[in-house]
């Protein structure tokens, strides 16, 4: 199992668990490798992304680690939405040239930034105005992207201008013996609740 992969799956569960206990904010993870960008690579680059998202708060934390990349970063944002989930390319819809605050010129970084969904600063001029012309529309485009598998994370360099790596947005899913264990648990704290009675 590869360091990136076994990330994911504990990045996965945590976040499933998370989002369980809160109502509104929906999260989106995607592991990030020069395999699933269009067209293909072989950068040896890997990383992961979480974007949570709450369009009640008209919030949107993104967070993002990356490492290995072949060339030095350039830009990074959310691009939505592809004709398919899961494939082809797309337009950016959120900030350009890149995330304010995103890491420049490196090949490996962390970044962990809360954005305003309400506001046109946090998109693509271009995106908003194929959204209704509003924010709101945006807000409302780009949720209903990652709903779909349409929207990706990608990181641009130097040497790949298109991106060097990238991963679609999914809700993670935990696995079942991660379930199987939270329900023991959840079972452990009702028999312990009884029997205190």
């Amino acid at each position: 199992m590869t360091r990136a992969f076994t990330l994911f799956v504990l990045a996965a569960a945590l976040a499933g668990f998370a989002q369980s206990a809160l109502a509104s904010p929906i999260t989106y993870v995607a592991i990030l490798d020069g395999p699933s960008e269009s067209p293909a690579n072989a950068s040896p680059g890997t990383g992961f992304a979480q974007v949570d998202i709450d369009i009640v708060a008209h919030q949107m934390r993104v967070q993002a680690t990356f490492q290995d990349l072949l060339g030095i970063t350039t830009a990074s944002h959310i691009h939505a939405a592809t004709a398919l989930p899961g494939t082809g390319t797309a337009g950016v819809a959120t900030q350009t040239p890149s995330f304010i605050g995103f890491p420049l010129g490196v090949t490996s970084g962390f970044f962990d930034q809360t954005f305003d969904t309400s506001l046109a600063s946090t998109y693509r001029a271009a995106y908003i105005t194929a959204n209704g012309g509003t924010p709101a529309g945006a807000e409302a485009a780009l949720a209903a992207s990652m709903a779909a598998g349409t929207a990706y994370f990608n990181i641009h360099t130097n040497l790949f201008p298109a991106g060097e790596i990238r991963g679609f947005l999914v809700q993670p899913v935990p696995e079942p013996a991660s379930l199987s264990l939270l329900a023991l648990g959840g079972l452990g704290l009702l028999f312990s609740k009884r029997r205190k009675s």
